[in-house]
């Protein structure tokens, strides 16, 4: 059974900086590609950035050139660096596989940007 914890939340000012964490439990992360996602209050879950099992990565938008998404095969972990950080950044992220989404969703990590 494989589990997903994320990590490093915060609260933080407009332009400041987090760095997301999501550590995998159980078999199968250096196969798959890895997703980062985020939901809003009242807003629907979406896809922020991913990255492939070759290390092939990609970003919506709205978060390119700000956010850096990398992963440690070794630890089993995926990270989300997060710059120049934005009010409308503001969400619950989440990581999973991708494009499958192939486990039950962790808990999340809450992330504030007060302007």
């Amino acid at each position: 059974q494989v589990q997903l914890v994320e990590s490093g939340g915060g609260v933080v000012q407009a332009g400041g900086s987090l760095r997301l964490s999501c550590s995998v439990s159980g078999r199968g992360f250096s196969i798959n590609g890895m997703g980062w996602y985020r939901q809003a209050p009242g807003e629907q879950r979406e896809l922020v950035a991913t990255i492939t099992s070759t290390g092939i990565k990609n970003y919506v938008s709205s978060v390119k050139g700000r956010f850096t998404i990398s992963r440690d095969n070794a630890k089993n972990t995926v990270y989300l660096q997060m710059n120049s950080l934005k009010p409308e950044d503001t969400a619950v992220y989440y990581c999973n596989a991708y494009p499958v989404i192939r486990w039950d969703w962790g808990q999340g990590t809450q992330v504030t940007v007060s302007s």
